[in-house]
């Protein structure tokens, strides 16, 4: 079956439909410059997409949102990998609704190529809060990165990272440069912030001030530590119903002179466990566990 053509002319979700319905096998391949994608349908279903480093449901809605490129589609050819279960219908109307979305997320980000760069307004004195996933976002927002490459490295879709990212232009609080400014080092080269969780996890809410924001705006991961031992140090102590006490709040100002000596991350995992100890000293394991619970996505 011979079936080649534009993608400006026929987007993924028809050209899929069109070989769907005859219960073809086979695989559509699609280039859009120098990115190359792949879709494999097994007698009408699709069963496997990858496209740059996404597979399975994340690379269909990725191609879906291609405008432009071109595409063909090679008969009997099938996958080794099944990384798509959800029927054609469901998965291409969630493409579609995406699709409808990004329309209006692209109006403040014109493309995943994009660069964020986290920034502090004059004037602000009242507290920034971020949710965990903004806050996943944000840390790796250096003026530096694209949206793709934060994607990769927050080990999320590009999609759920402009969603995220397009709150935060609302407010003021990031600008997107088109591209990468001339000179700037490629993402990898400056130093790297830490990996704070997969996607799907949850870390504390933080909030900071005025100070602290601009700081963690230029990228300052002694910042980005501190902030998180803070973070840590308020969680043990409603854990423990022991709002300013004296040992935790002693384990927590050793943890930020560590800290101050060049430490990483691995500052705040000690933390959170010399804090789980003390919890359990002054309410018991149950609260003990609750809340390593909590701080698990950062051990």
């Amino acid at each position: 079956m011979a079936f080649q053509g534009s993608l400006k002319e026929l987007p993924l979700a028809d050209i899929v439909q069109l070989v769907a319905v005859s219960g073809k096998t086979g695989m559509f391949s699609l280039t859009r410059g120098a990115e190359r994608g792949v879709v494999y349908i097994q007698n009408g279903q699709i069963t496997h997409a990858k496209v740059g480093d996404l597979e399975g449901e994340d690379a269909i809605y990725a191609l879906a949102l291609w405008s432009q490129g071109e595409f063909q589609f090679s008969a009997g050819i099938e996958s080794e990998s099944r990384t798509i279960t959800r029927s054609n219908t469901n998965l291409l109307m969630e493409a579609a609704r995406r699709s409808d979305e990004w329309k209006i997320l692209s109006k403040k980000i014109p493309t995943t190529d994009s660069v964020p760069l986290l920034v502090c307004r004059d004037g602000m004195s009242e507290p920034v809060t971020f949710t965990p996933q903004e806050w996943l976002v944000v840390t790796k927002a250096d003026g530096v990165r694209s949206i793709d490459e934060i994607a990769k490295g927050a080990r999320m879709s590009a999609f759920d990272v402009a969603k995220t990212l397009y709150g935060l232009v609302t407010q003021d609080l990031v600008e997107i440069q088109r591209a990468r400014p001339a000179g700037m080092k490629q993402a990898g080269s400056s130093p790297s912030i830490p990996a704070l969780t997969a996607a799907n996890q949850s870390i504390p809410t933080v909030s900071t001030h005025s100070g602290v924001f601009n700081a963690v705006s230029k990228g300052d991961e002694k910042r980005s530590l501190q902030i998180l031992c803070t973070k840590v140090k308020q969680e043990a102590e409603t854990a423990a119903l022991a709002p300013g006490d004296p040992n935790i709040d002693r384990l927590y100002r050793l943890a930020l002179q560590e800290i101050d000596r060049g430490r990483g991350l691995e500052v705040v995992r000690e933390l959170i466990k010399t804090l789980e100890q003390s919890v359990a000293g002054l309410r018991g394991r149950e609260a003990a566990l609750v809340f390593r619970d909590k701080m698990s996505p950062l051990l």
